[in-house]
This record gives C-alpha cells, structure tokens and sequence, in this order.
C-alpha cells in the first residue's frame, strides 16, 4: 500500500509526532512497508483456527482475596513525614 504526503501528516498529528519536512520521504517509504507487510498477512489462510487472546497457556493461579488488618492506623502514620490526625500532609501539587 502506497501512501501519500497528506495521509501520513494527518497520522503524525493524531500520534501527536512532529516529522520534518526532510524525514517526510523515508517516513513514506517506511510506512508503506509496513503497511506492505501486513498485507501479506490478508492472504494467509485462518480457515478453522480459532482466535487467540493470549500466546500462553498458562493458567494463573491465584488465592482467594481475604480481607485482613496488617497495620493499623496509627501504624502507617507513624512513619509518615508529615501527617495530620488521620491523613499524610503531601506538597499542594495543583492550583
């Protein structure tokens, strides 16, 4: 697949990328071959293959979630820098 000059500024301004005007060409050239290639994967034949949604096997196993007391309160303040009755004092980060 060919691309032209318009089609490949209007995908840097949606990626939010700045090519210059010298790299315009190579840009060209790079894109269409990638485009070139997956291409080529519209003539493999998927007859009978299921879709995927993982590359792996693998079965995660993972433990029931149980909700439990680790530290108190007073605990996770007491280490804290800054801290309030019950809240962590942090810098003001927004106007």
């Amino acid at each position: 697949m060919k691309l032209d000059l318009e089609t490949l500024q209007k995908i840097a301004h949606l990626s939010r990328l700045e090519i210059s005007e010298k790299d315009n060409d190579q840009m060209l050239r790079d894109m269409s071959n990638m485009l070139t290639f997956v291409e080529k994967l519209n003539e493999v034949n998927t007859d009978g293959v299921a879709p995927l949604t993982t590359m792996s096997h693998e079965i995660n196993v993972l433990r029931d979630d149980v909700a439990k007391v680790n530290l108190t309160h007073a605990e996770v303040l007491s280490n804290a820098p800054k801290k309030d009755e019950d809240y962590f004092r942090v810098p003001k980060v927004l106007e």
